[in-house]
């Protein structure tokens, strides 16, 4: 073969892969992938080139690139067009194993002190039997937290989302004061961030770098969401208590199974905590009725010093003494 016409398939296969690449991120970008785990997208995918051609590429092409800015403020405010995502949370499946609240700070880049999301034990009354309670934000309908910040920095979304933009806010606290739930957090130290962390493009859809003196809360992951994945806490979760999607698709997903969003919340008697409250959550959980573990799993092989926020239902003997 002559070295020119090897010059020109090299630039051809060159161009090829270019185009492929190109079409992967095109892909995910406009979320052509469907919500999924990464785990299911292990092999081969197809997709359509510029060139009009079915070319199939590894699903490695389609790995998401971690924290890049890849919306405007514009669209990180107006949030993803025709979108209106929803949490289906069951209670019966939670053992308090908290690799959902482990996934979330390693993906925000916040320390173990800091949890967006928590785990709660709760016990409904002196003679029931208590349950963990997964609690993150709520990304209400009908949020206070918006209604009172002076800054505009917290926001409702038209994709349902309630976000922080951490360079307006100011660190008044109102929305910290106004939500019902407790679920924001100060920021009160410098954060401890590595150079290309600290040094990335702020953005309210990841949150990151985060900013001394500003509030920050769980915020369902948009930038995971506009690429098709779940949220890290979804994925993370060993049993499957998490199940994330969209109310307009009427599709949620725990990365196992995926069915249909109100037959599950109709069929399992979903409730939205604190309901009389008026806010409207977009968090709905099914109640913990023949759960699949003894609570006493989840507190058993906890650190001391998370087990002593659990000890007045666990051991309540032990406050009496």
């Amino acid at each position: 073969m002559k070295q020119d016409e090897m010059n020109d398939k090299s630039r051809r296969n060159f161009l090829k892969n270019t185009a492929i690449a190109a079409v992967a991120a095109t892909a995910c970008g406009s979320l052509a992938c469907s919500c999924s785990s990464k785990k299911e997208s292990a092999g081969k995918v197809k997709l359509l080139s510029p060139d009009g051609e079915i070319v199939e590429i590894d699903s490695a092409y389609l790995n998401h690139q971690e924290h890049m800015a890849i919306v405007s403020k514009l669209e990180a405010r107006e949030g993803i067009a025709g979108k209106k995502f929803v949490m289906v949370v069951d209670l019966a499946l939670c053992k308090n194993a908290r690799k959902c609240i482990t996934a979330c700070q390693k993906w925000h880049y916040r320390p173990e002190e800091t949890e967006w999301l928590t785990v709660k034990l709760m016990k409904d009354s002196e003679k029931a039997a208590p349950y963990w309670f997964p609690k993150q934000c709520f990304h209400c309908d009908n949020p206070p937290c918006v209604k009172v910040c002076p800054v505009d920095a917290t926001y409702k979304r038209q994709d349902g989302l309630v976000l922080i933009d951490n360079e307006r806010c100011i660190g008044c606290k109102f929305c910290m004061a106004a939500c019902p739930y407790s679920t924001r957090v100060f920021n009160w130290d410098e954060p401890e961030l590595t150079v290309d962390i600290r040094n990335l493009v702020s953005n309210p859809e990841t949150n990151i770098p985060a900013k001394v003196g500003t509030v920050e809360k769980c915020d369902f992951c948009p930038d995971r969401a506009r690429e098709g994945l779940l949220p890290p806490c979804v994925e993370a979760c060993p049993n499957g208590v998490f199940y994330f999607g969209d109310e307009n698709e009427d599709t949620v997903t725990n990365g196992s199974e995926t069915v249909s969003f109100s037959q599950l919340i109709k069929d399992r008697a979903a409730y939205r905590f604190l309901e009389e409250l008026g806010t409207k959550p977009r968090v709905y959980y099914l109640p913990p009725k023949d759960r699949q573990f003894p609570v006493e799993r989840g507190y058993e092989d906890l650190d001391s010093n998370i087990k002593e926020r659990f000890k007045y239902i666990m051991e309540p003997d032990q406050k009496k003494s």
